[in-house]
C-alpha cells in the first residue's frame, strides 16, 4: 500500500499477534534490557580497567559493542510492532535496517577473524606480539571489521531501493534477505554479487578462523602444558562464540510455517547477544576477575561500617 508517495511494507510473519501481544512486548523487552545491560558490562570493565587495554580486550570490546549495535537494528522495531494493531514498515526504513543487520552481522565473522589472528601471534609467535599487535594494527583491523561489510551490502540496498515492488507484504518479522521476493525481478547482477558477498564477509573469514585456530592446537599439542592452558583459557571462548553465530547464523530461506520460521529468527536475534557476555564474563579470566568485585564488596569493608 502506498501513502503519500511512501512505499509501505507489511510484515506477515507474527504468530497470534492480537492475542499475545502484551506477551511478546514484555518478553522482548526484558530481552532486550538484558542484552544491552550485560554486553555493556562488559564494555564498561574493559573501558576502565587499565590492565583490560590489550588487543585481545579490545577486540572483546568491539564484538560487544557490535552485538549491542546488532539488537538494536531489530529490538526497537519488534516492540513497536507488538503494540501496533497494523505490522507495517517504510519499504526506505526497511532497506535500512535490512543494511544494518547484515552489515553488523558479517561484521562479527571479521572481529571474530581479527580475534583468531591476534591469538595466533600470541601464542605462535609470543616474541613478535608486541611488535605485530601495535595500536594501529589494531585500529586497521577493526576499520575493516566495520568498514568492508558495510561497503558490500551498501551495494545490493541501493539496487533493492530503485527495484520496482510487486508485493507489499513479507512473510517475516523484520527486514532480511526475504525483501528480494518483494521485488518484480531481480537483477542478474545484484544475484551474482550475493555470491561473491557470502564468498567475502561469511566463507572467507570462516575458513581464515579455522586455519587459524587449527595452526593454534598444532602449536599448543608440540609445546608444554603451560602453552596448551593458555590456549585452552583464551581461545575457547572465542571458539563457543564463533559456533554459536555460525549455527544460529546459518539460516535457509525456505517455505516453513509460520512459527517454525520465527523461532529460527528468534534463535539468531535472541540467543547469541545474550551467550557472548556470559562466555566471556565468565570464561576470561581477568574479566572475571573484575565482574566479581563489582558484585562483591571486601568483607573488610563491610566490616568496617558495621563498626562505624
Amino acid at each position: 500500500m502506498k501513502k503519500v508517495n511512501v512505499t509501505y511494507i507489511t510484515l506477515d510473519g507474527f504468530v497470534e499477534i492480537d492475542k499475545y501481544r502484551y506477551v511478546y512486548f514484555y518478553i522482548m523487552f526484558i530481552v532486550y534490557i538484558l542484552i544491552i545491560c550485560c554486553n555493556s558490562t562488559i564494555l564498561y570493565l574493559i573501558c576502565i580497567h587499565q590492565n583490560l587495554h590489550e588487543p585481545m580486550y579490545i577486540f572483546i570490546a568491539a564484538l560487544l559493542l557490535n552485538c549491542a549495535l546488532y539488537s538494536t537494528a531489530v529490538y526497537p522495531k519488534y516492540l513497536i510492532d507488538f503494540l501496533s494493531e497494523k505490522q507495517v514498515i517504510s519499504y526506505s526504513a526497511c532497506l535500512f535496517q535490512y543494511f544494518l543487520f547484515y552489515s553488523l552481522a558479517c561484521s562479527e565473522f571479521f572481529l571474530l577473524a581479527a580475534m583468531a589472528y591476534d591469538r595466533y601471534v600470541a601464542i605462535c609467535k609470543p616474541l613478535q606480539y608486541p611488535t605485530i599487535m601495535r595500536k594501529k594494527t589494531v585500529s586497521i583491523f577493526l576499520f575493516i571489521a566495520w568498514l568492508v561489510p558495510a561497503f558490500h551490502i551498501t551495494i545490493p540496498a541501493i539496487g533493492s531501493a530503485k527495484a520496482k515492488l510487486c508485493s507489499f507484504y513479507l512473510n517475516e518479522t523484520f527486514c532480511n534477505n526475504r525483501i528480494y521476493t518483494l521485488q518484480c525481478l531481480r537483477s542478474e547482477f545484484f544475484a551474482a554479487f550475493g555470491l561473491v558477498c557470502l564468498l567475502d564477509l561469511g566463507i572467507l573469514p570462516l575458513l581464515f578462523i579455522l586455519y587459524t585456530y587449527t595452526k593454534i592446537f598444532l602449536m599448543s599439542y608440540r609445546s608444554c602444558k603451560e602453552i596448551r592452558k593458555k590456549a585452552a583459557e583464551t581461545c575457547l571462548p572465542h571458539l563457543s562464540v564463533l559456533i554459536s553465530f555460525s549455527c544460529l547464523g546459518s539460516r535457509v530461506e525456505t517455505n516453513f510455517p509460520k512459527t517454525v520460521r520465527i523461532v529460527m529468527t528468534l534463535q539468531v536475534v535472541l540467543y547469541h547477544p545474550i551467550f557472548n557476555p556470559f562466555i566471556y564474563g565468565l570464561k576470561m579470566k581477568q574479566i572475571s576477575k573484575h565482574l566479581k568485585r563489582c558484585f562483591h564488596r571486601p568483607r573488610s569493608i563491610l566490616v568496617l561500617k558495621v563498626n562505624a
